[in-house]
């Protein structure tokens, strides 16, 4: 559904070469994620997917940050943050979807929760030294559905993983790109410059043989991991507990600027 006039697309794209940018663009609500925003980033991934023109796909959000996660606003007032008409692609219409074209996230001020969710299914990230990390969803009640729970269980040694997840802590750009989460770091004003480079970089050599290998990276390092069953049941942990009042609880005192009181043990 196209923008109303006047309003602010809520995401846009611009064409670099054969190189796609996807701006996330609530810079006033730090890019976080409601159903507006969610459908126009599954529309504009969808499109560059289909652009047989464009090779690779960089994802940066405007103002002072990545995204920072879910709107808690969006979830305390019931707005479904799903796209109804391709489920199958998952939050945002990305996280589930299998993606032949590389993604490069250019990174900075937050990137949290569902946006370092959205971050975990690149293939690249590049971050700057202000970069802040995290999966802060058990504060609010809630557990990182969209891939992050079984994403960090990848890539990082259980005991940090482990750590991330229960703990909801946030981590700095340069601890990221110790463990691995982030491939480089540069100054703010060059990330969305080198993330477009290197995209350009990968756009340069034979399509077909990239979105070859990185299917088979993407089978041989996780597809253990991302059956049809592990994702049934991800999304039925999420379930149990959205419907809880913890969940409402944790978006409710984060919309009201207080500490939740939790009910449940």
């Amino acid at each position: 559904m196209p923008d109303a006039p006047g309003v602010e697309p809520a995401v846009f794209t611009e064409r670099r070469g054969h190189v796609a940018v996807i701006t996330l663009n609530r810079p006033g609500s730090l890019n976080a994620i409601d159903s507006r925003l969610s459908m126009a980033l599954a529309v504009a991934v969808d499109e560059c997917v289909r652009d047989t023109d464009v090779r690779a796909i960089v994802l940066t959000g405007a103002g002072r940050a990545f995204c920072a996660g879910h709107d808690l606003g969006a979830i305390a007032a019931g707005e479904t943050l799903d796209d109804a008409r391709h489920p199958e692609w998952g939050y945002a219409g990305i996280v589930e979807r299998p993606i032949d074209k590389p993604l490069i996230a250019a990174a900075h001020g937050f990137m949290l929760g569902a946006g370092l969710e959205i971050g975990l299914a690149c293939d690249l990230i590049v971050g700057t030294p202000t970069l802040q990390l995290g999966l802060p969803e058990v504060r609010r009640g809630l557990i990182a559905a969209a891939g992050g729970i079984p994403r960090l269980a990848q890539q990082l040694p259980p005991h940090i993983a482990s750590w991330l997840i229960f703990s909801g802590e946030l981590i700095g750009a340069e601890v990221a790109e110790r463990w691995g989460l982030v491939n480089e770091i540069v100054p703010e004003e060059q990330v969305l410059e080198r993330a477009v480079a290197l995209a350009g970089r990968i756009a340069e050599n034979a399509p077909l043989a990239v979105q070859a290998s990185k299917r088979l990276v993407r089978r041989l390092s996780r597809g253990s991991t991302w059956t049809d069953d592990a994702w049934s049941e991800l999304n039925e942990e999420f379930a149990g507990i959205r419907g809880t009042s913890d969940a409402l609880e944790g978006a409710t005192a984060f919309v009201e600027r207080r500490d939740p009181r939790w009910s449940s043990s």
